[in-house]
């Protein structure tokens, strides 16, 4: 789209069409509590794959970002872009830690606000570097794991988290898009259970690649909802195919490609023969909101953040294999409970334990939660801990299992748990596991002699 000065503009009201069309009594036993970090460790990258960039978020509570990795944009537009960052958007990007903030768990925080004016603020945040692009012949991966602000419904209205990328000639000019390319990883709006991913290219309106709307698709969160849990989103360009093309995916799964001969050689090569730079940002109101009834208005909530564990670029040499993306979870850091890849009888819900976030819950006889590529690496585990709380009525009690690879597998080690003294009353758990070594998928079983719920579950752990 154009703004009434008719500048071209990123991120305008390119959606619209896309996402219409495509929408244990046992006493409980109690160790030393502990406060485990709300993230998980960047995956390592897999045989063929070199990192060449990670910022994992880690630092001081109330901490800005580094600088020297990422710098901040502030205002309403880049000097002498278009206006509202020319997608219509109705805050004032800062650098102030109450917009821009590390959480002191692992964790980046973009919160919006809004003041007693009405007035919102909130952050913007782009990569110092500008040269990401895949190797001739090889791979570019770009990933991040991300919990979108969680709110939803009425109070969510204008909200419109995003994690993407703009072509390095973008950087200076301003007046180039969509030509110098625009990749899309993810976009949500109107706390919506949809990860919208898009490429951006040609001209403006219309063209090759449909603009404003460019050329995308979507797909929904599974397990716990976009909001309500971390995910992993990604974006892998690839120079070894012919012909060459950029696939998008959620938790491992590529949900929408794009490939160089949907478009002319010309706008291919104009929107990728340069580098990138990566932004994470959560804006309010503009035309993609608009899209899906409109910016925030009185009954829009502020102060809640997009949550980002961290930020991961990969590349490979030749073909190479996809990381799995999924996978490749520490097994010494904590995992959160809620960042099930797979679950029966599992709900999610807000957690006063120390961190907040989010527990597990409703657990009861025959329920579990599924973990995908669990790194416990070449030193075998043989402690399991679990952060975990009951409100069980007296003779209500059961076993939190731990199993490997299949729920119908027995289980290498378990713990007992009765009454804590309440649904959120938290007590890290320790239990002897079967040693273990190498990467495995993890299930969390819940048994129980009778069918009451007896147990929530924050996070949990392994150690030597």
């Amino acid at each position: 789209m154009s703004d009434s000065s008719g500048i071209p503009r990123p991120r305008a009201f390119r959606r619209a069409l896309v996402a219409v069309a495509a929408t244990l009594g046992l006493a409980a036993a109690v160790a030393t509590a502990a406060t485990a970090p709300a993230s998980a460790s960047a995956p390592t990258p897999p045989s063929g794959w070199t990192q060449v960039f990670l910022d994992d978020f880690n630092g001081s509570a109330g901490t800005g970002v580094n600088t020297s990795n990422w710098q901040y944009d502030t205002g309403t537009s880049y000097p002498g872009g278009a206006a509202n960052w020319g997608t219509g958007e109705v805050e004032t990007m800062t650098s102030s830690t109450n917009n821009v903030s590390l959480d002191g768990n692992g964790n980046l925080l973009i919160t919006p606000r809004r003041d007693a004016s009405g007035n919102w603020t909130s952050g913007r945040i782009e990569t110092t570097r500008t040269d990401f692009q895949p190797p001739a012949g090889g791979k570019l991966r770009v990933q991040a794991r991300i919990q979108m602000p969680d709110v939803t419904g009425a109070a969510a209205k204008g909200y419109w988290p995003a994690f993407w990328m703009l072509g390095a000639p973008y950087r200076g000019n301003y007046q180039n898009w969509p030509s110098v390319g625009e990749l899309d990883i993810m976009e949500n709006v109107q706390g919506l259970n949809t990860d919208w991913a898009t490429m951006h290219c040609g001209s403006n309106p219309g063209g090759p690649c449909n603009e404003t709307s460019g050329i995308g698709n979507s797909t929904s969160c599974t397990g716990s909802t976009c909001q309500a849990g971390f995910h992993t989103y990604a974006m892998e360009w690839d120079r070894s195919t012919s012909p060459e093309e950029i696939r998008f995916y959620l938790d491992g799964v590529n949900f929408h490609t794009v490939k160089a001969n949907q478009v002319d050689a010309t706008t291919w090569a104009n929107a990728t023969d340069h580098g990138f730079f990566v932004i994470l940002n959560v804006a309010m109101g503009g035309g993609f909101p608009a899209a899906f009834g409109g910016g925030p208005d009185s009954g829009t909530e502020p102060n809640h953040p997009m949550a980002v564990d961290y930020v991961q670029v990969l590349q490979a040499t030749g073909g190479g294999t996809t990381p799995p993306p999924s996978g490749n979870r520490d097994a010494y850091s904590a995992i959160q409970a809620e960042s099930y890849d797979s679950q029966s009888g599992v709900s999610s819900e807000a957690t006063t334990d120390s961190g907040g976030g989010q527990d597990i819950g409703s657990l009861a006889n025959g329920d579990w939660a599924l973990y995908k590529g669990v790194n416990f690496g070449s030193t075998g585990a043989t402690q399991f801990y679990g952060r975990v709380a009951s409100g069980a009525g007296s003779g209500v009690s059961g076993l939190v299992e731990v199993r490997l690879d299949s729920r119908s597998n027995a289980p290498i080690g378990s713990f007992a748990l009765s009454n804590t003294g309440g649904w959120q009353s938290w007590r890290t758990i320790p239990a002897n596991i079967t040693s273990v070594t190498g990467t495995h998928d993890v299930y969390l079983t819940f048994t129980s002699g009778q069918p009451s719920d007896f147990v929530n579950v924050n996070w949990f752990d392994f150690g030597h």
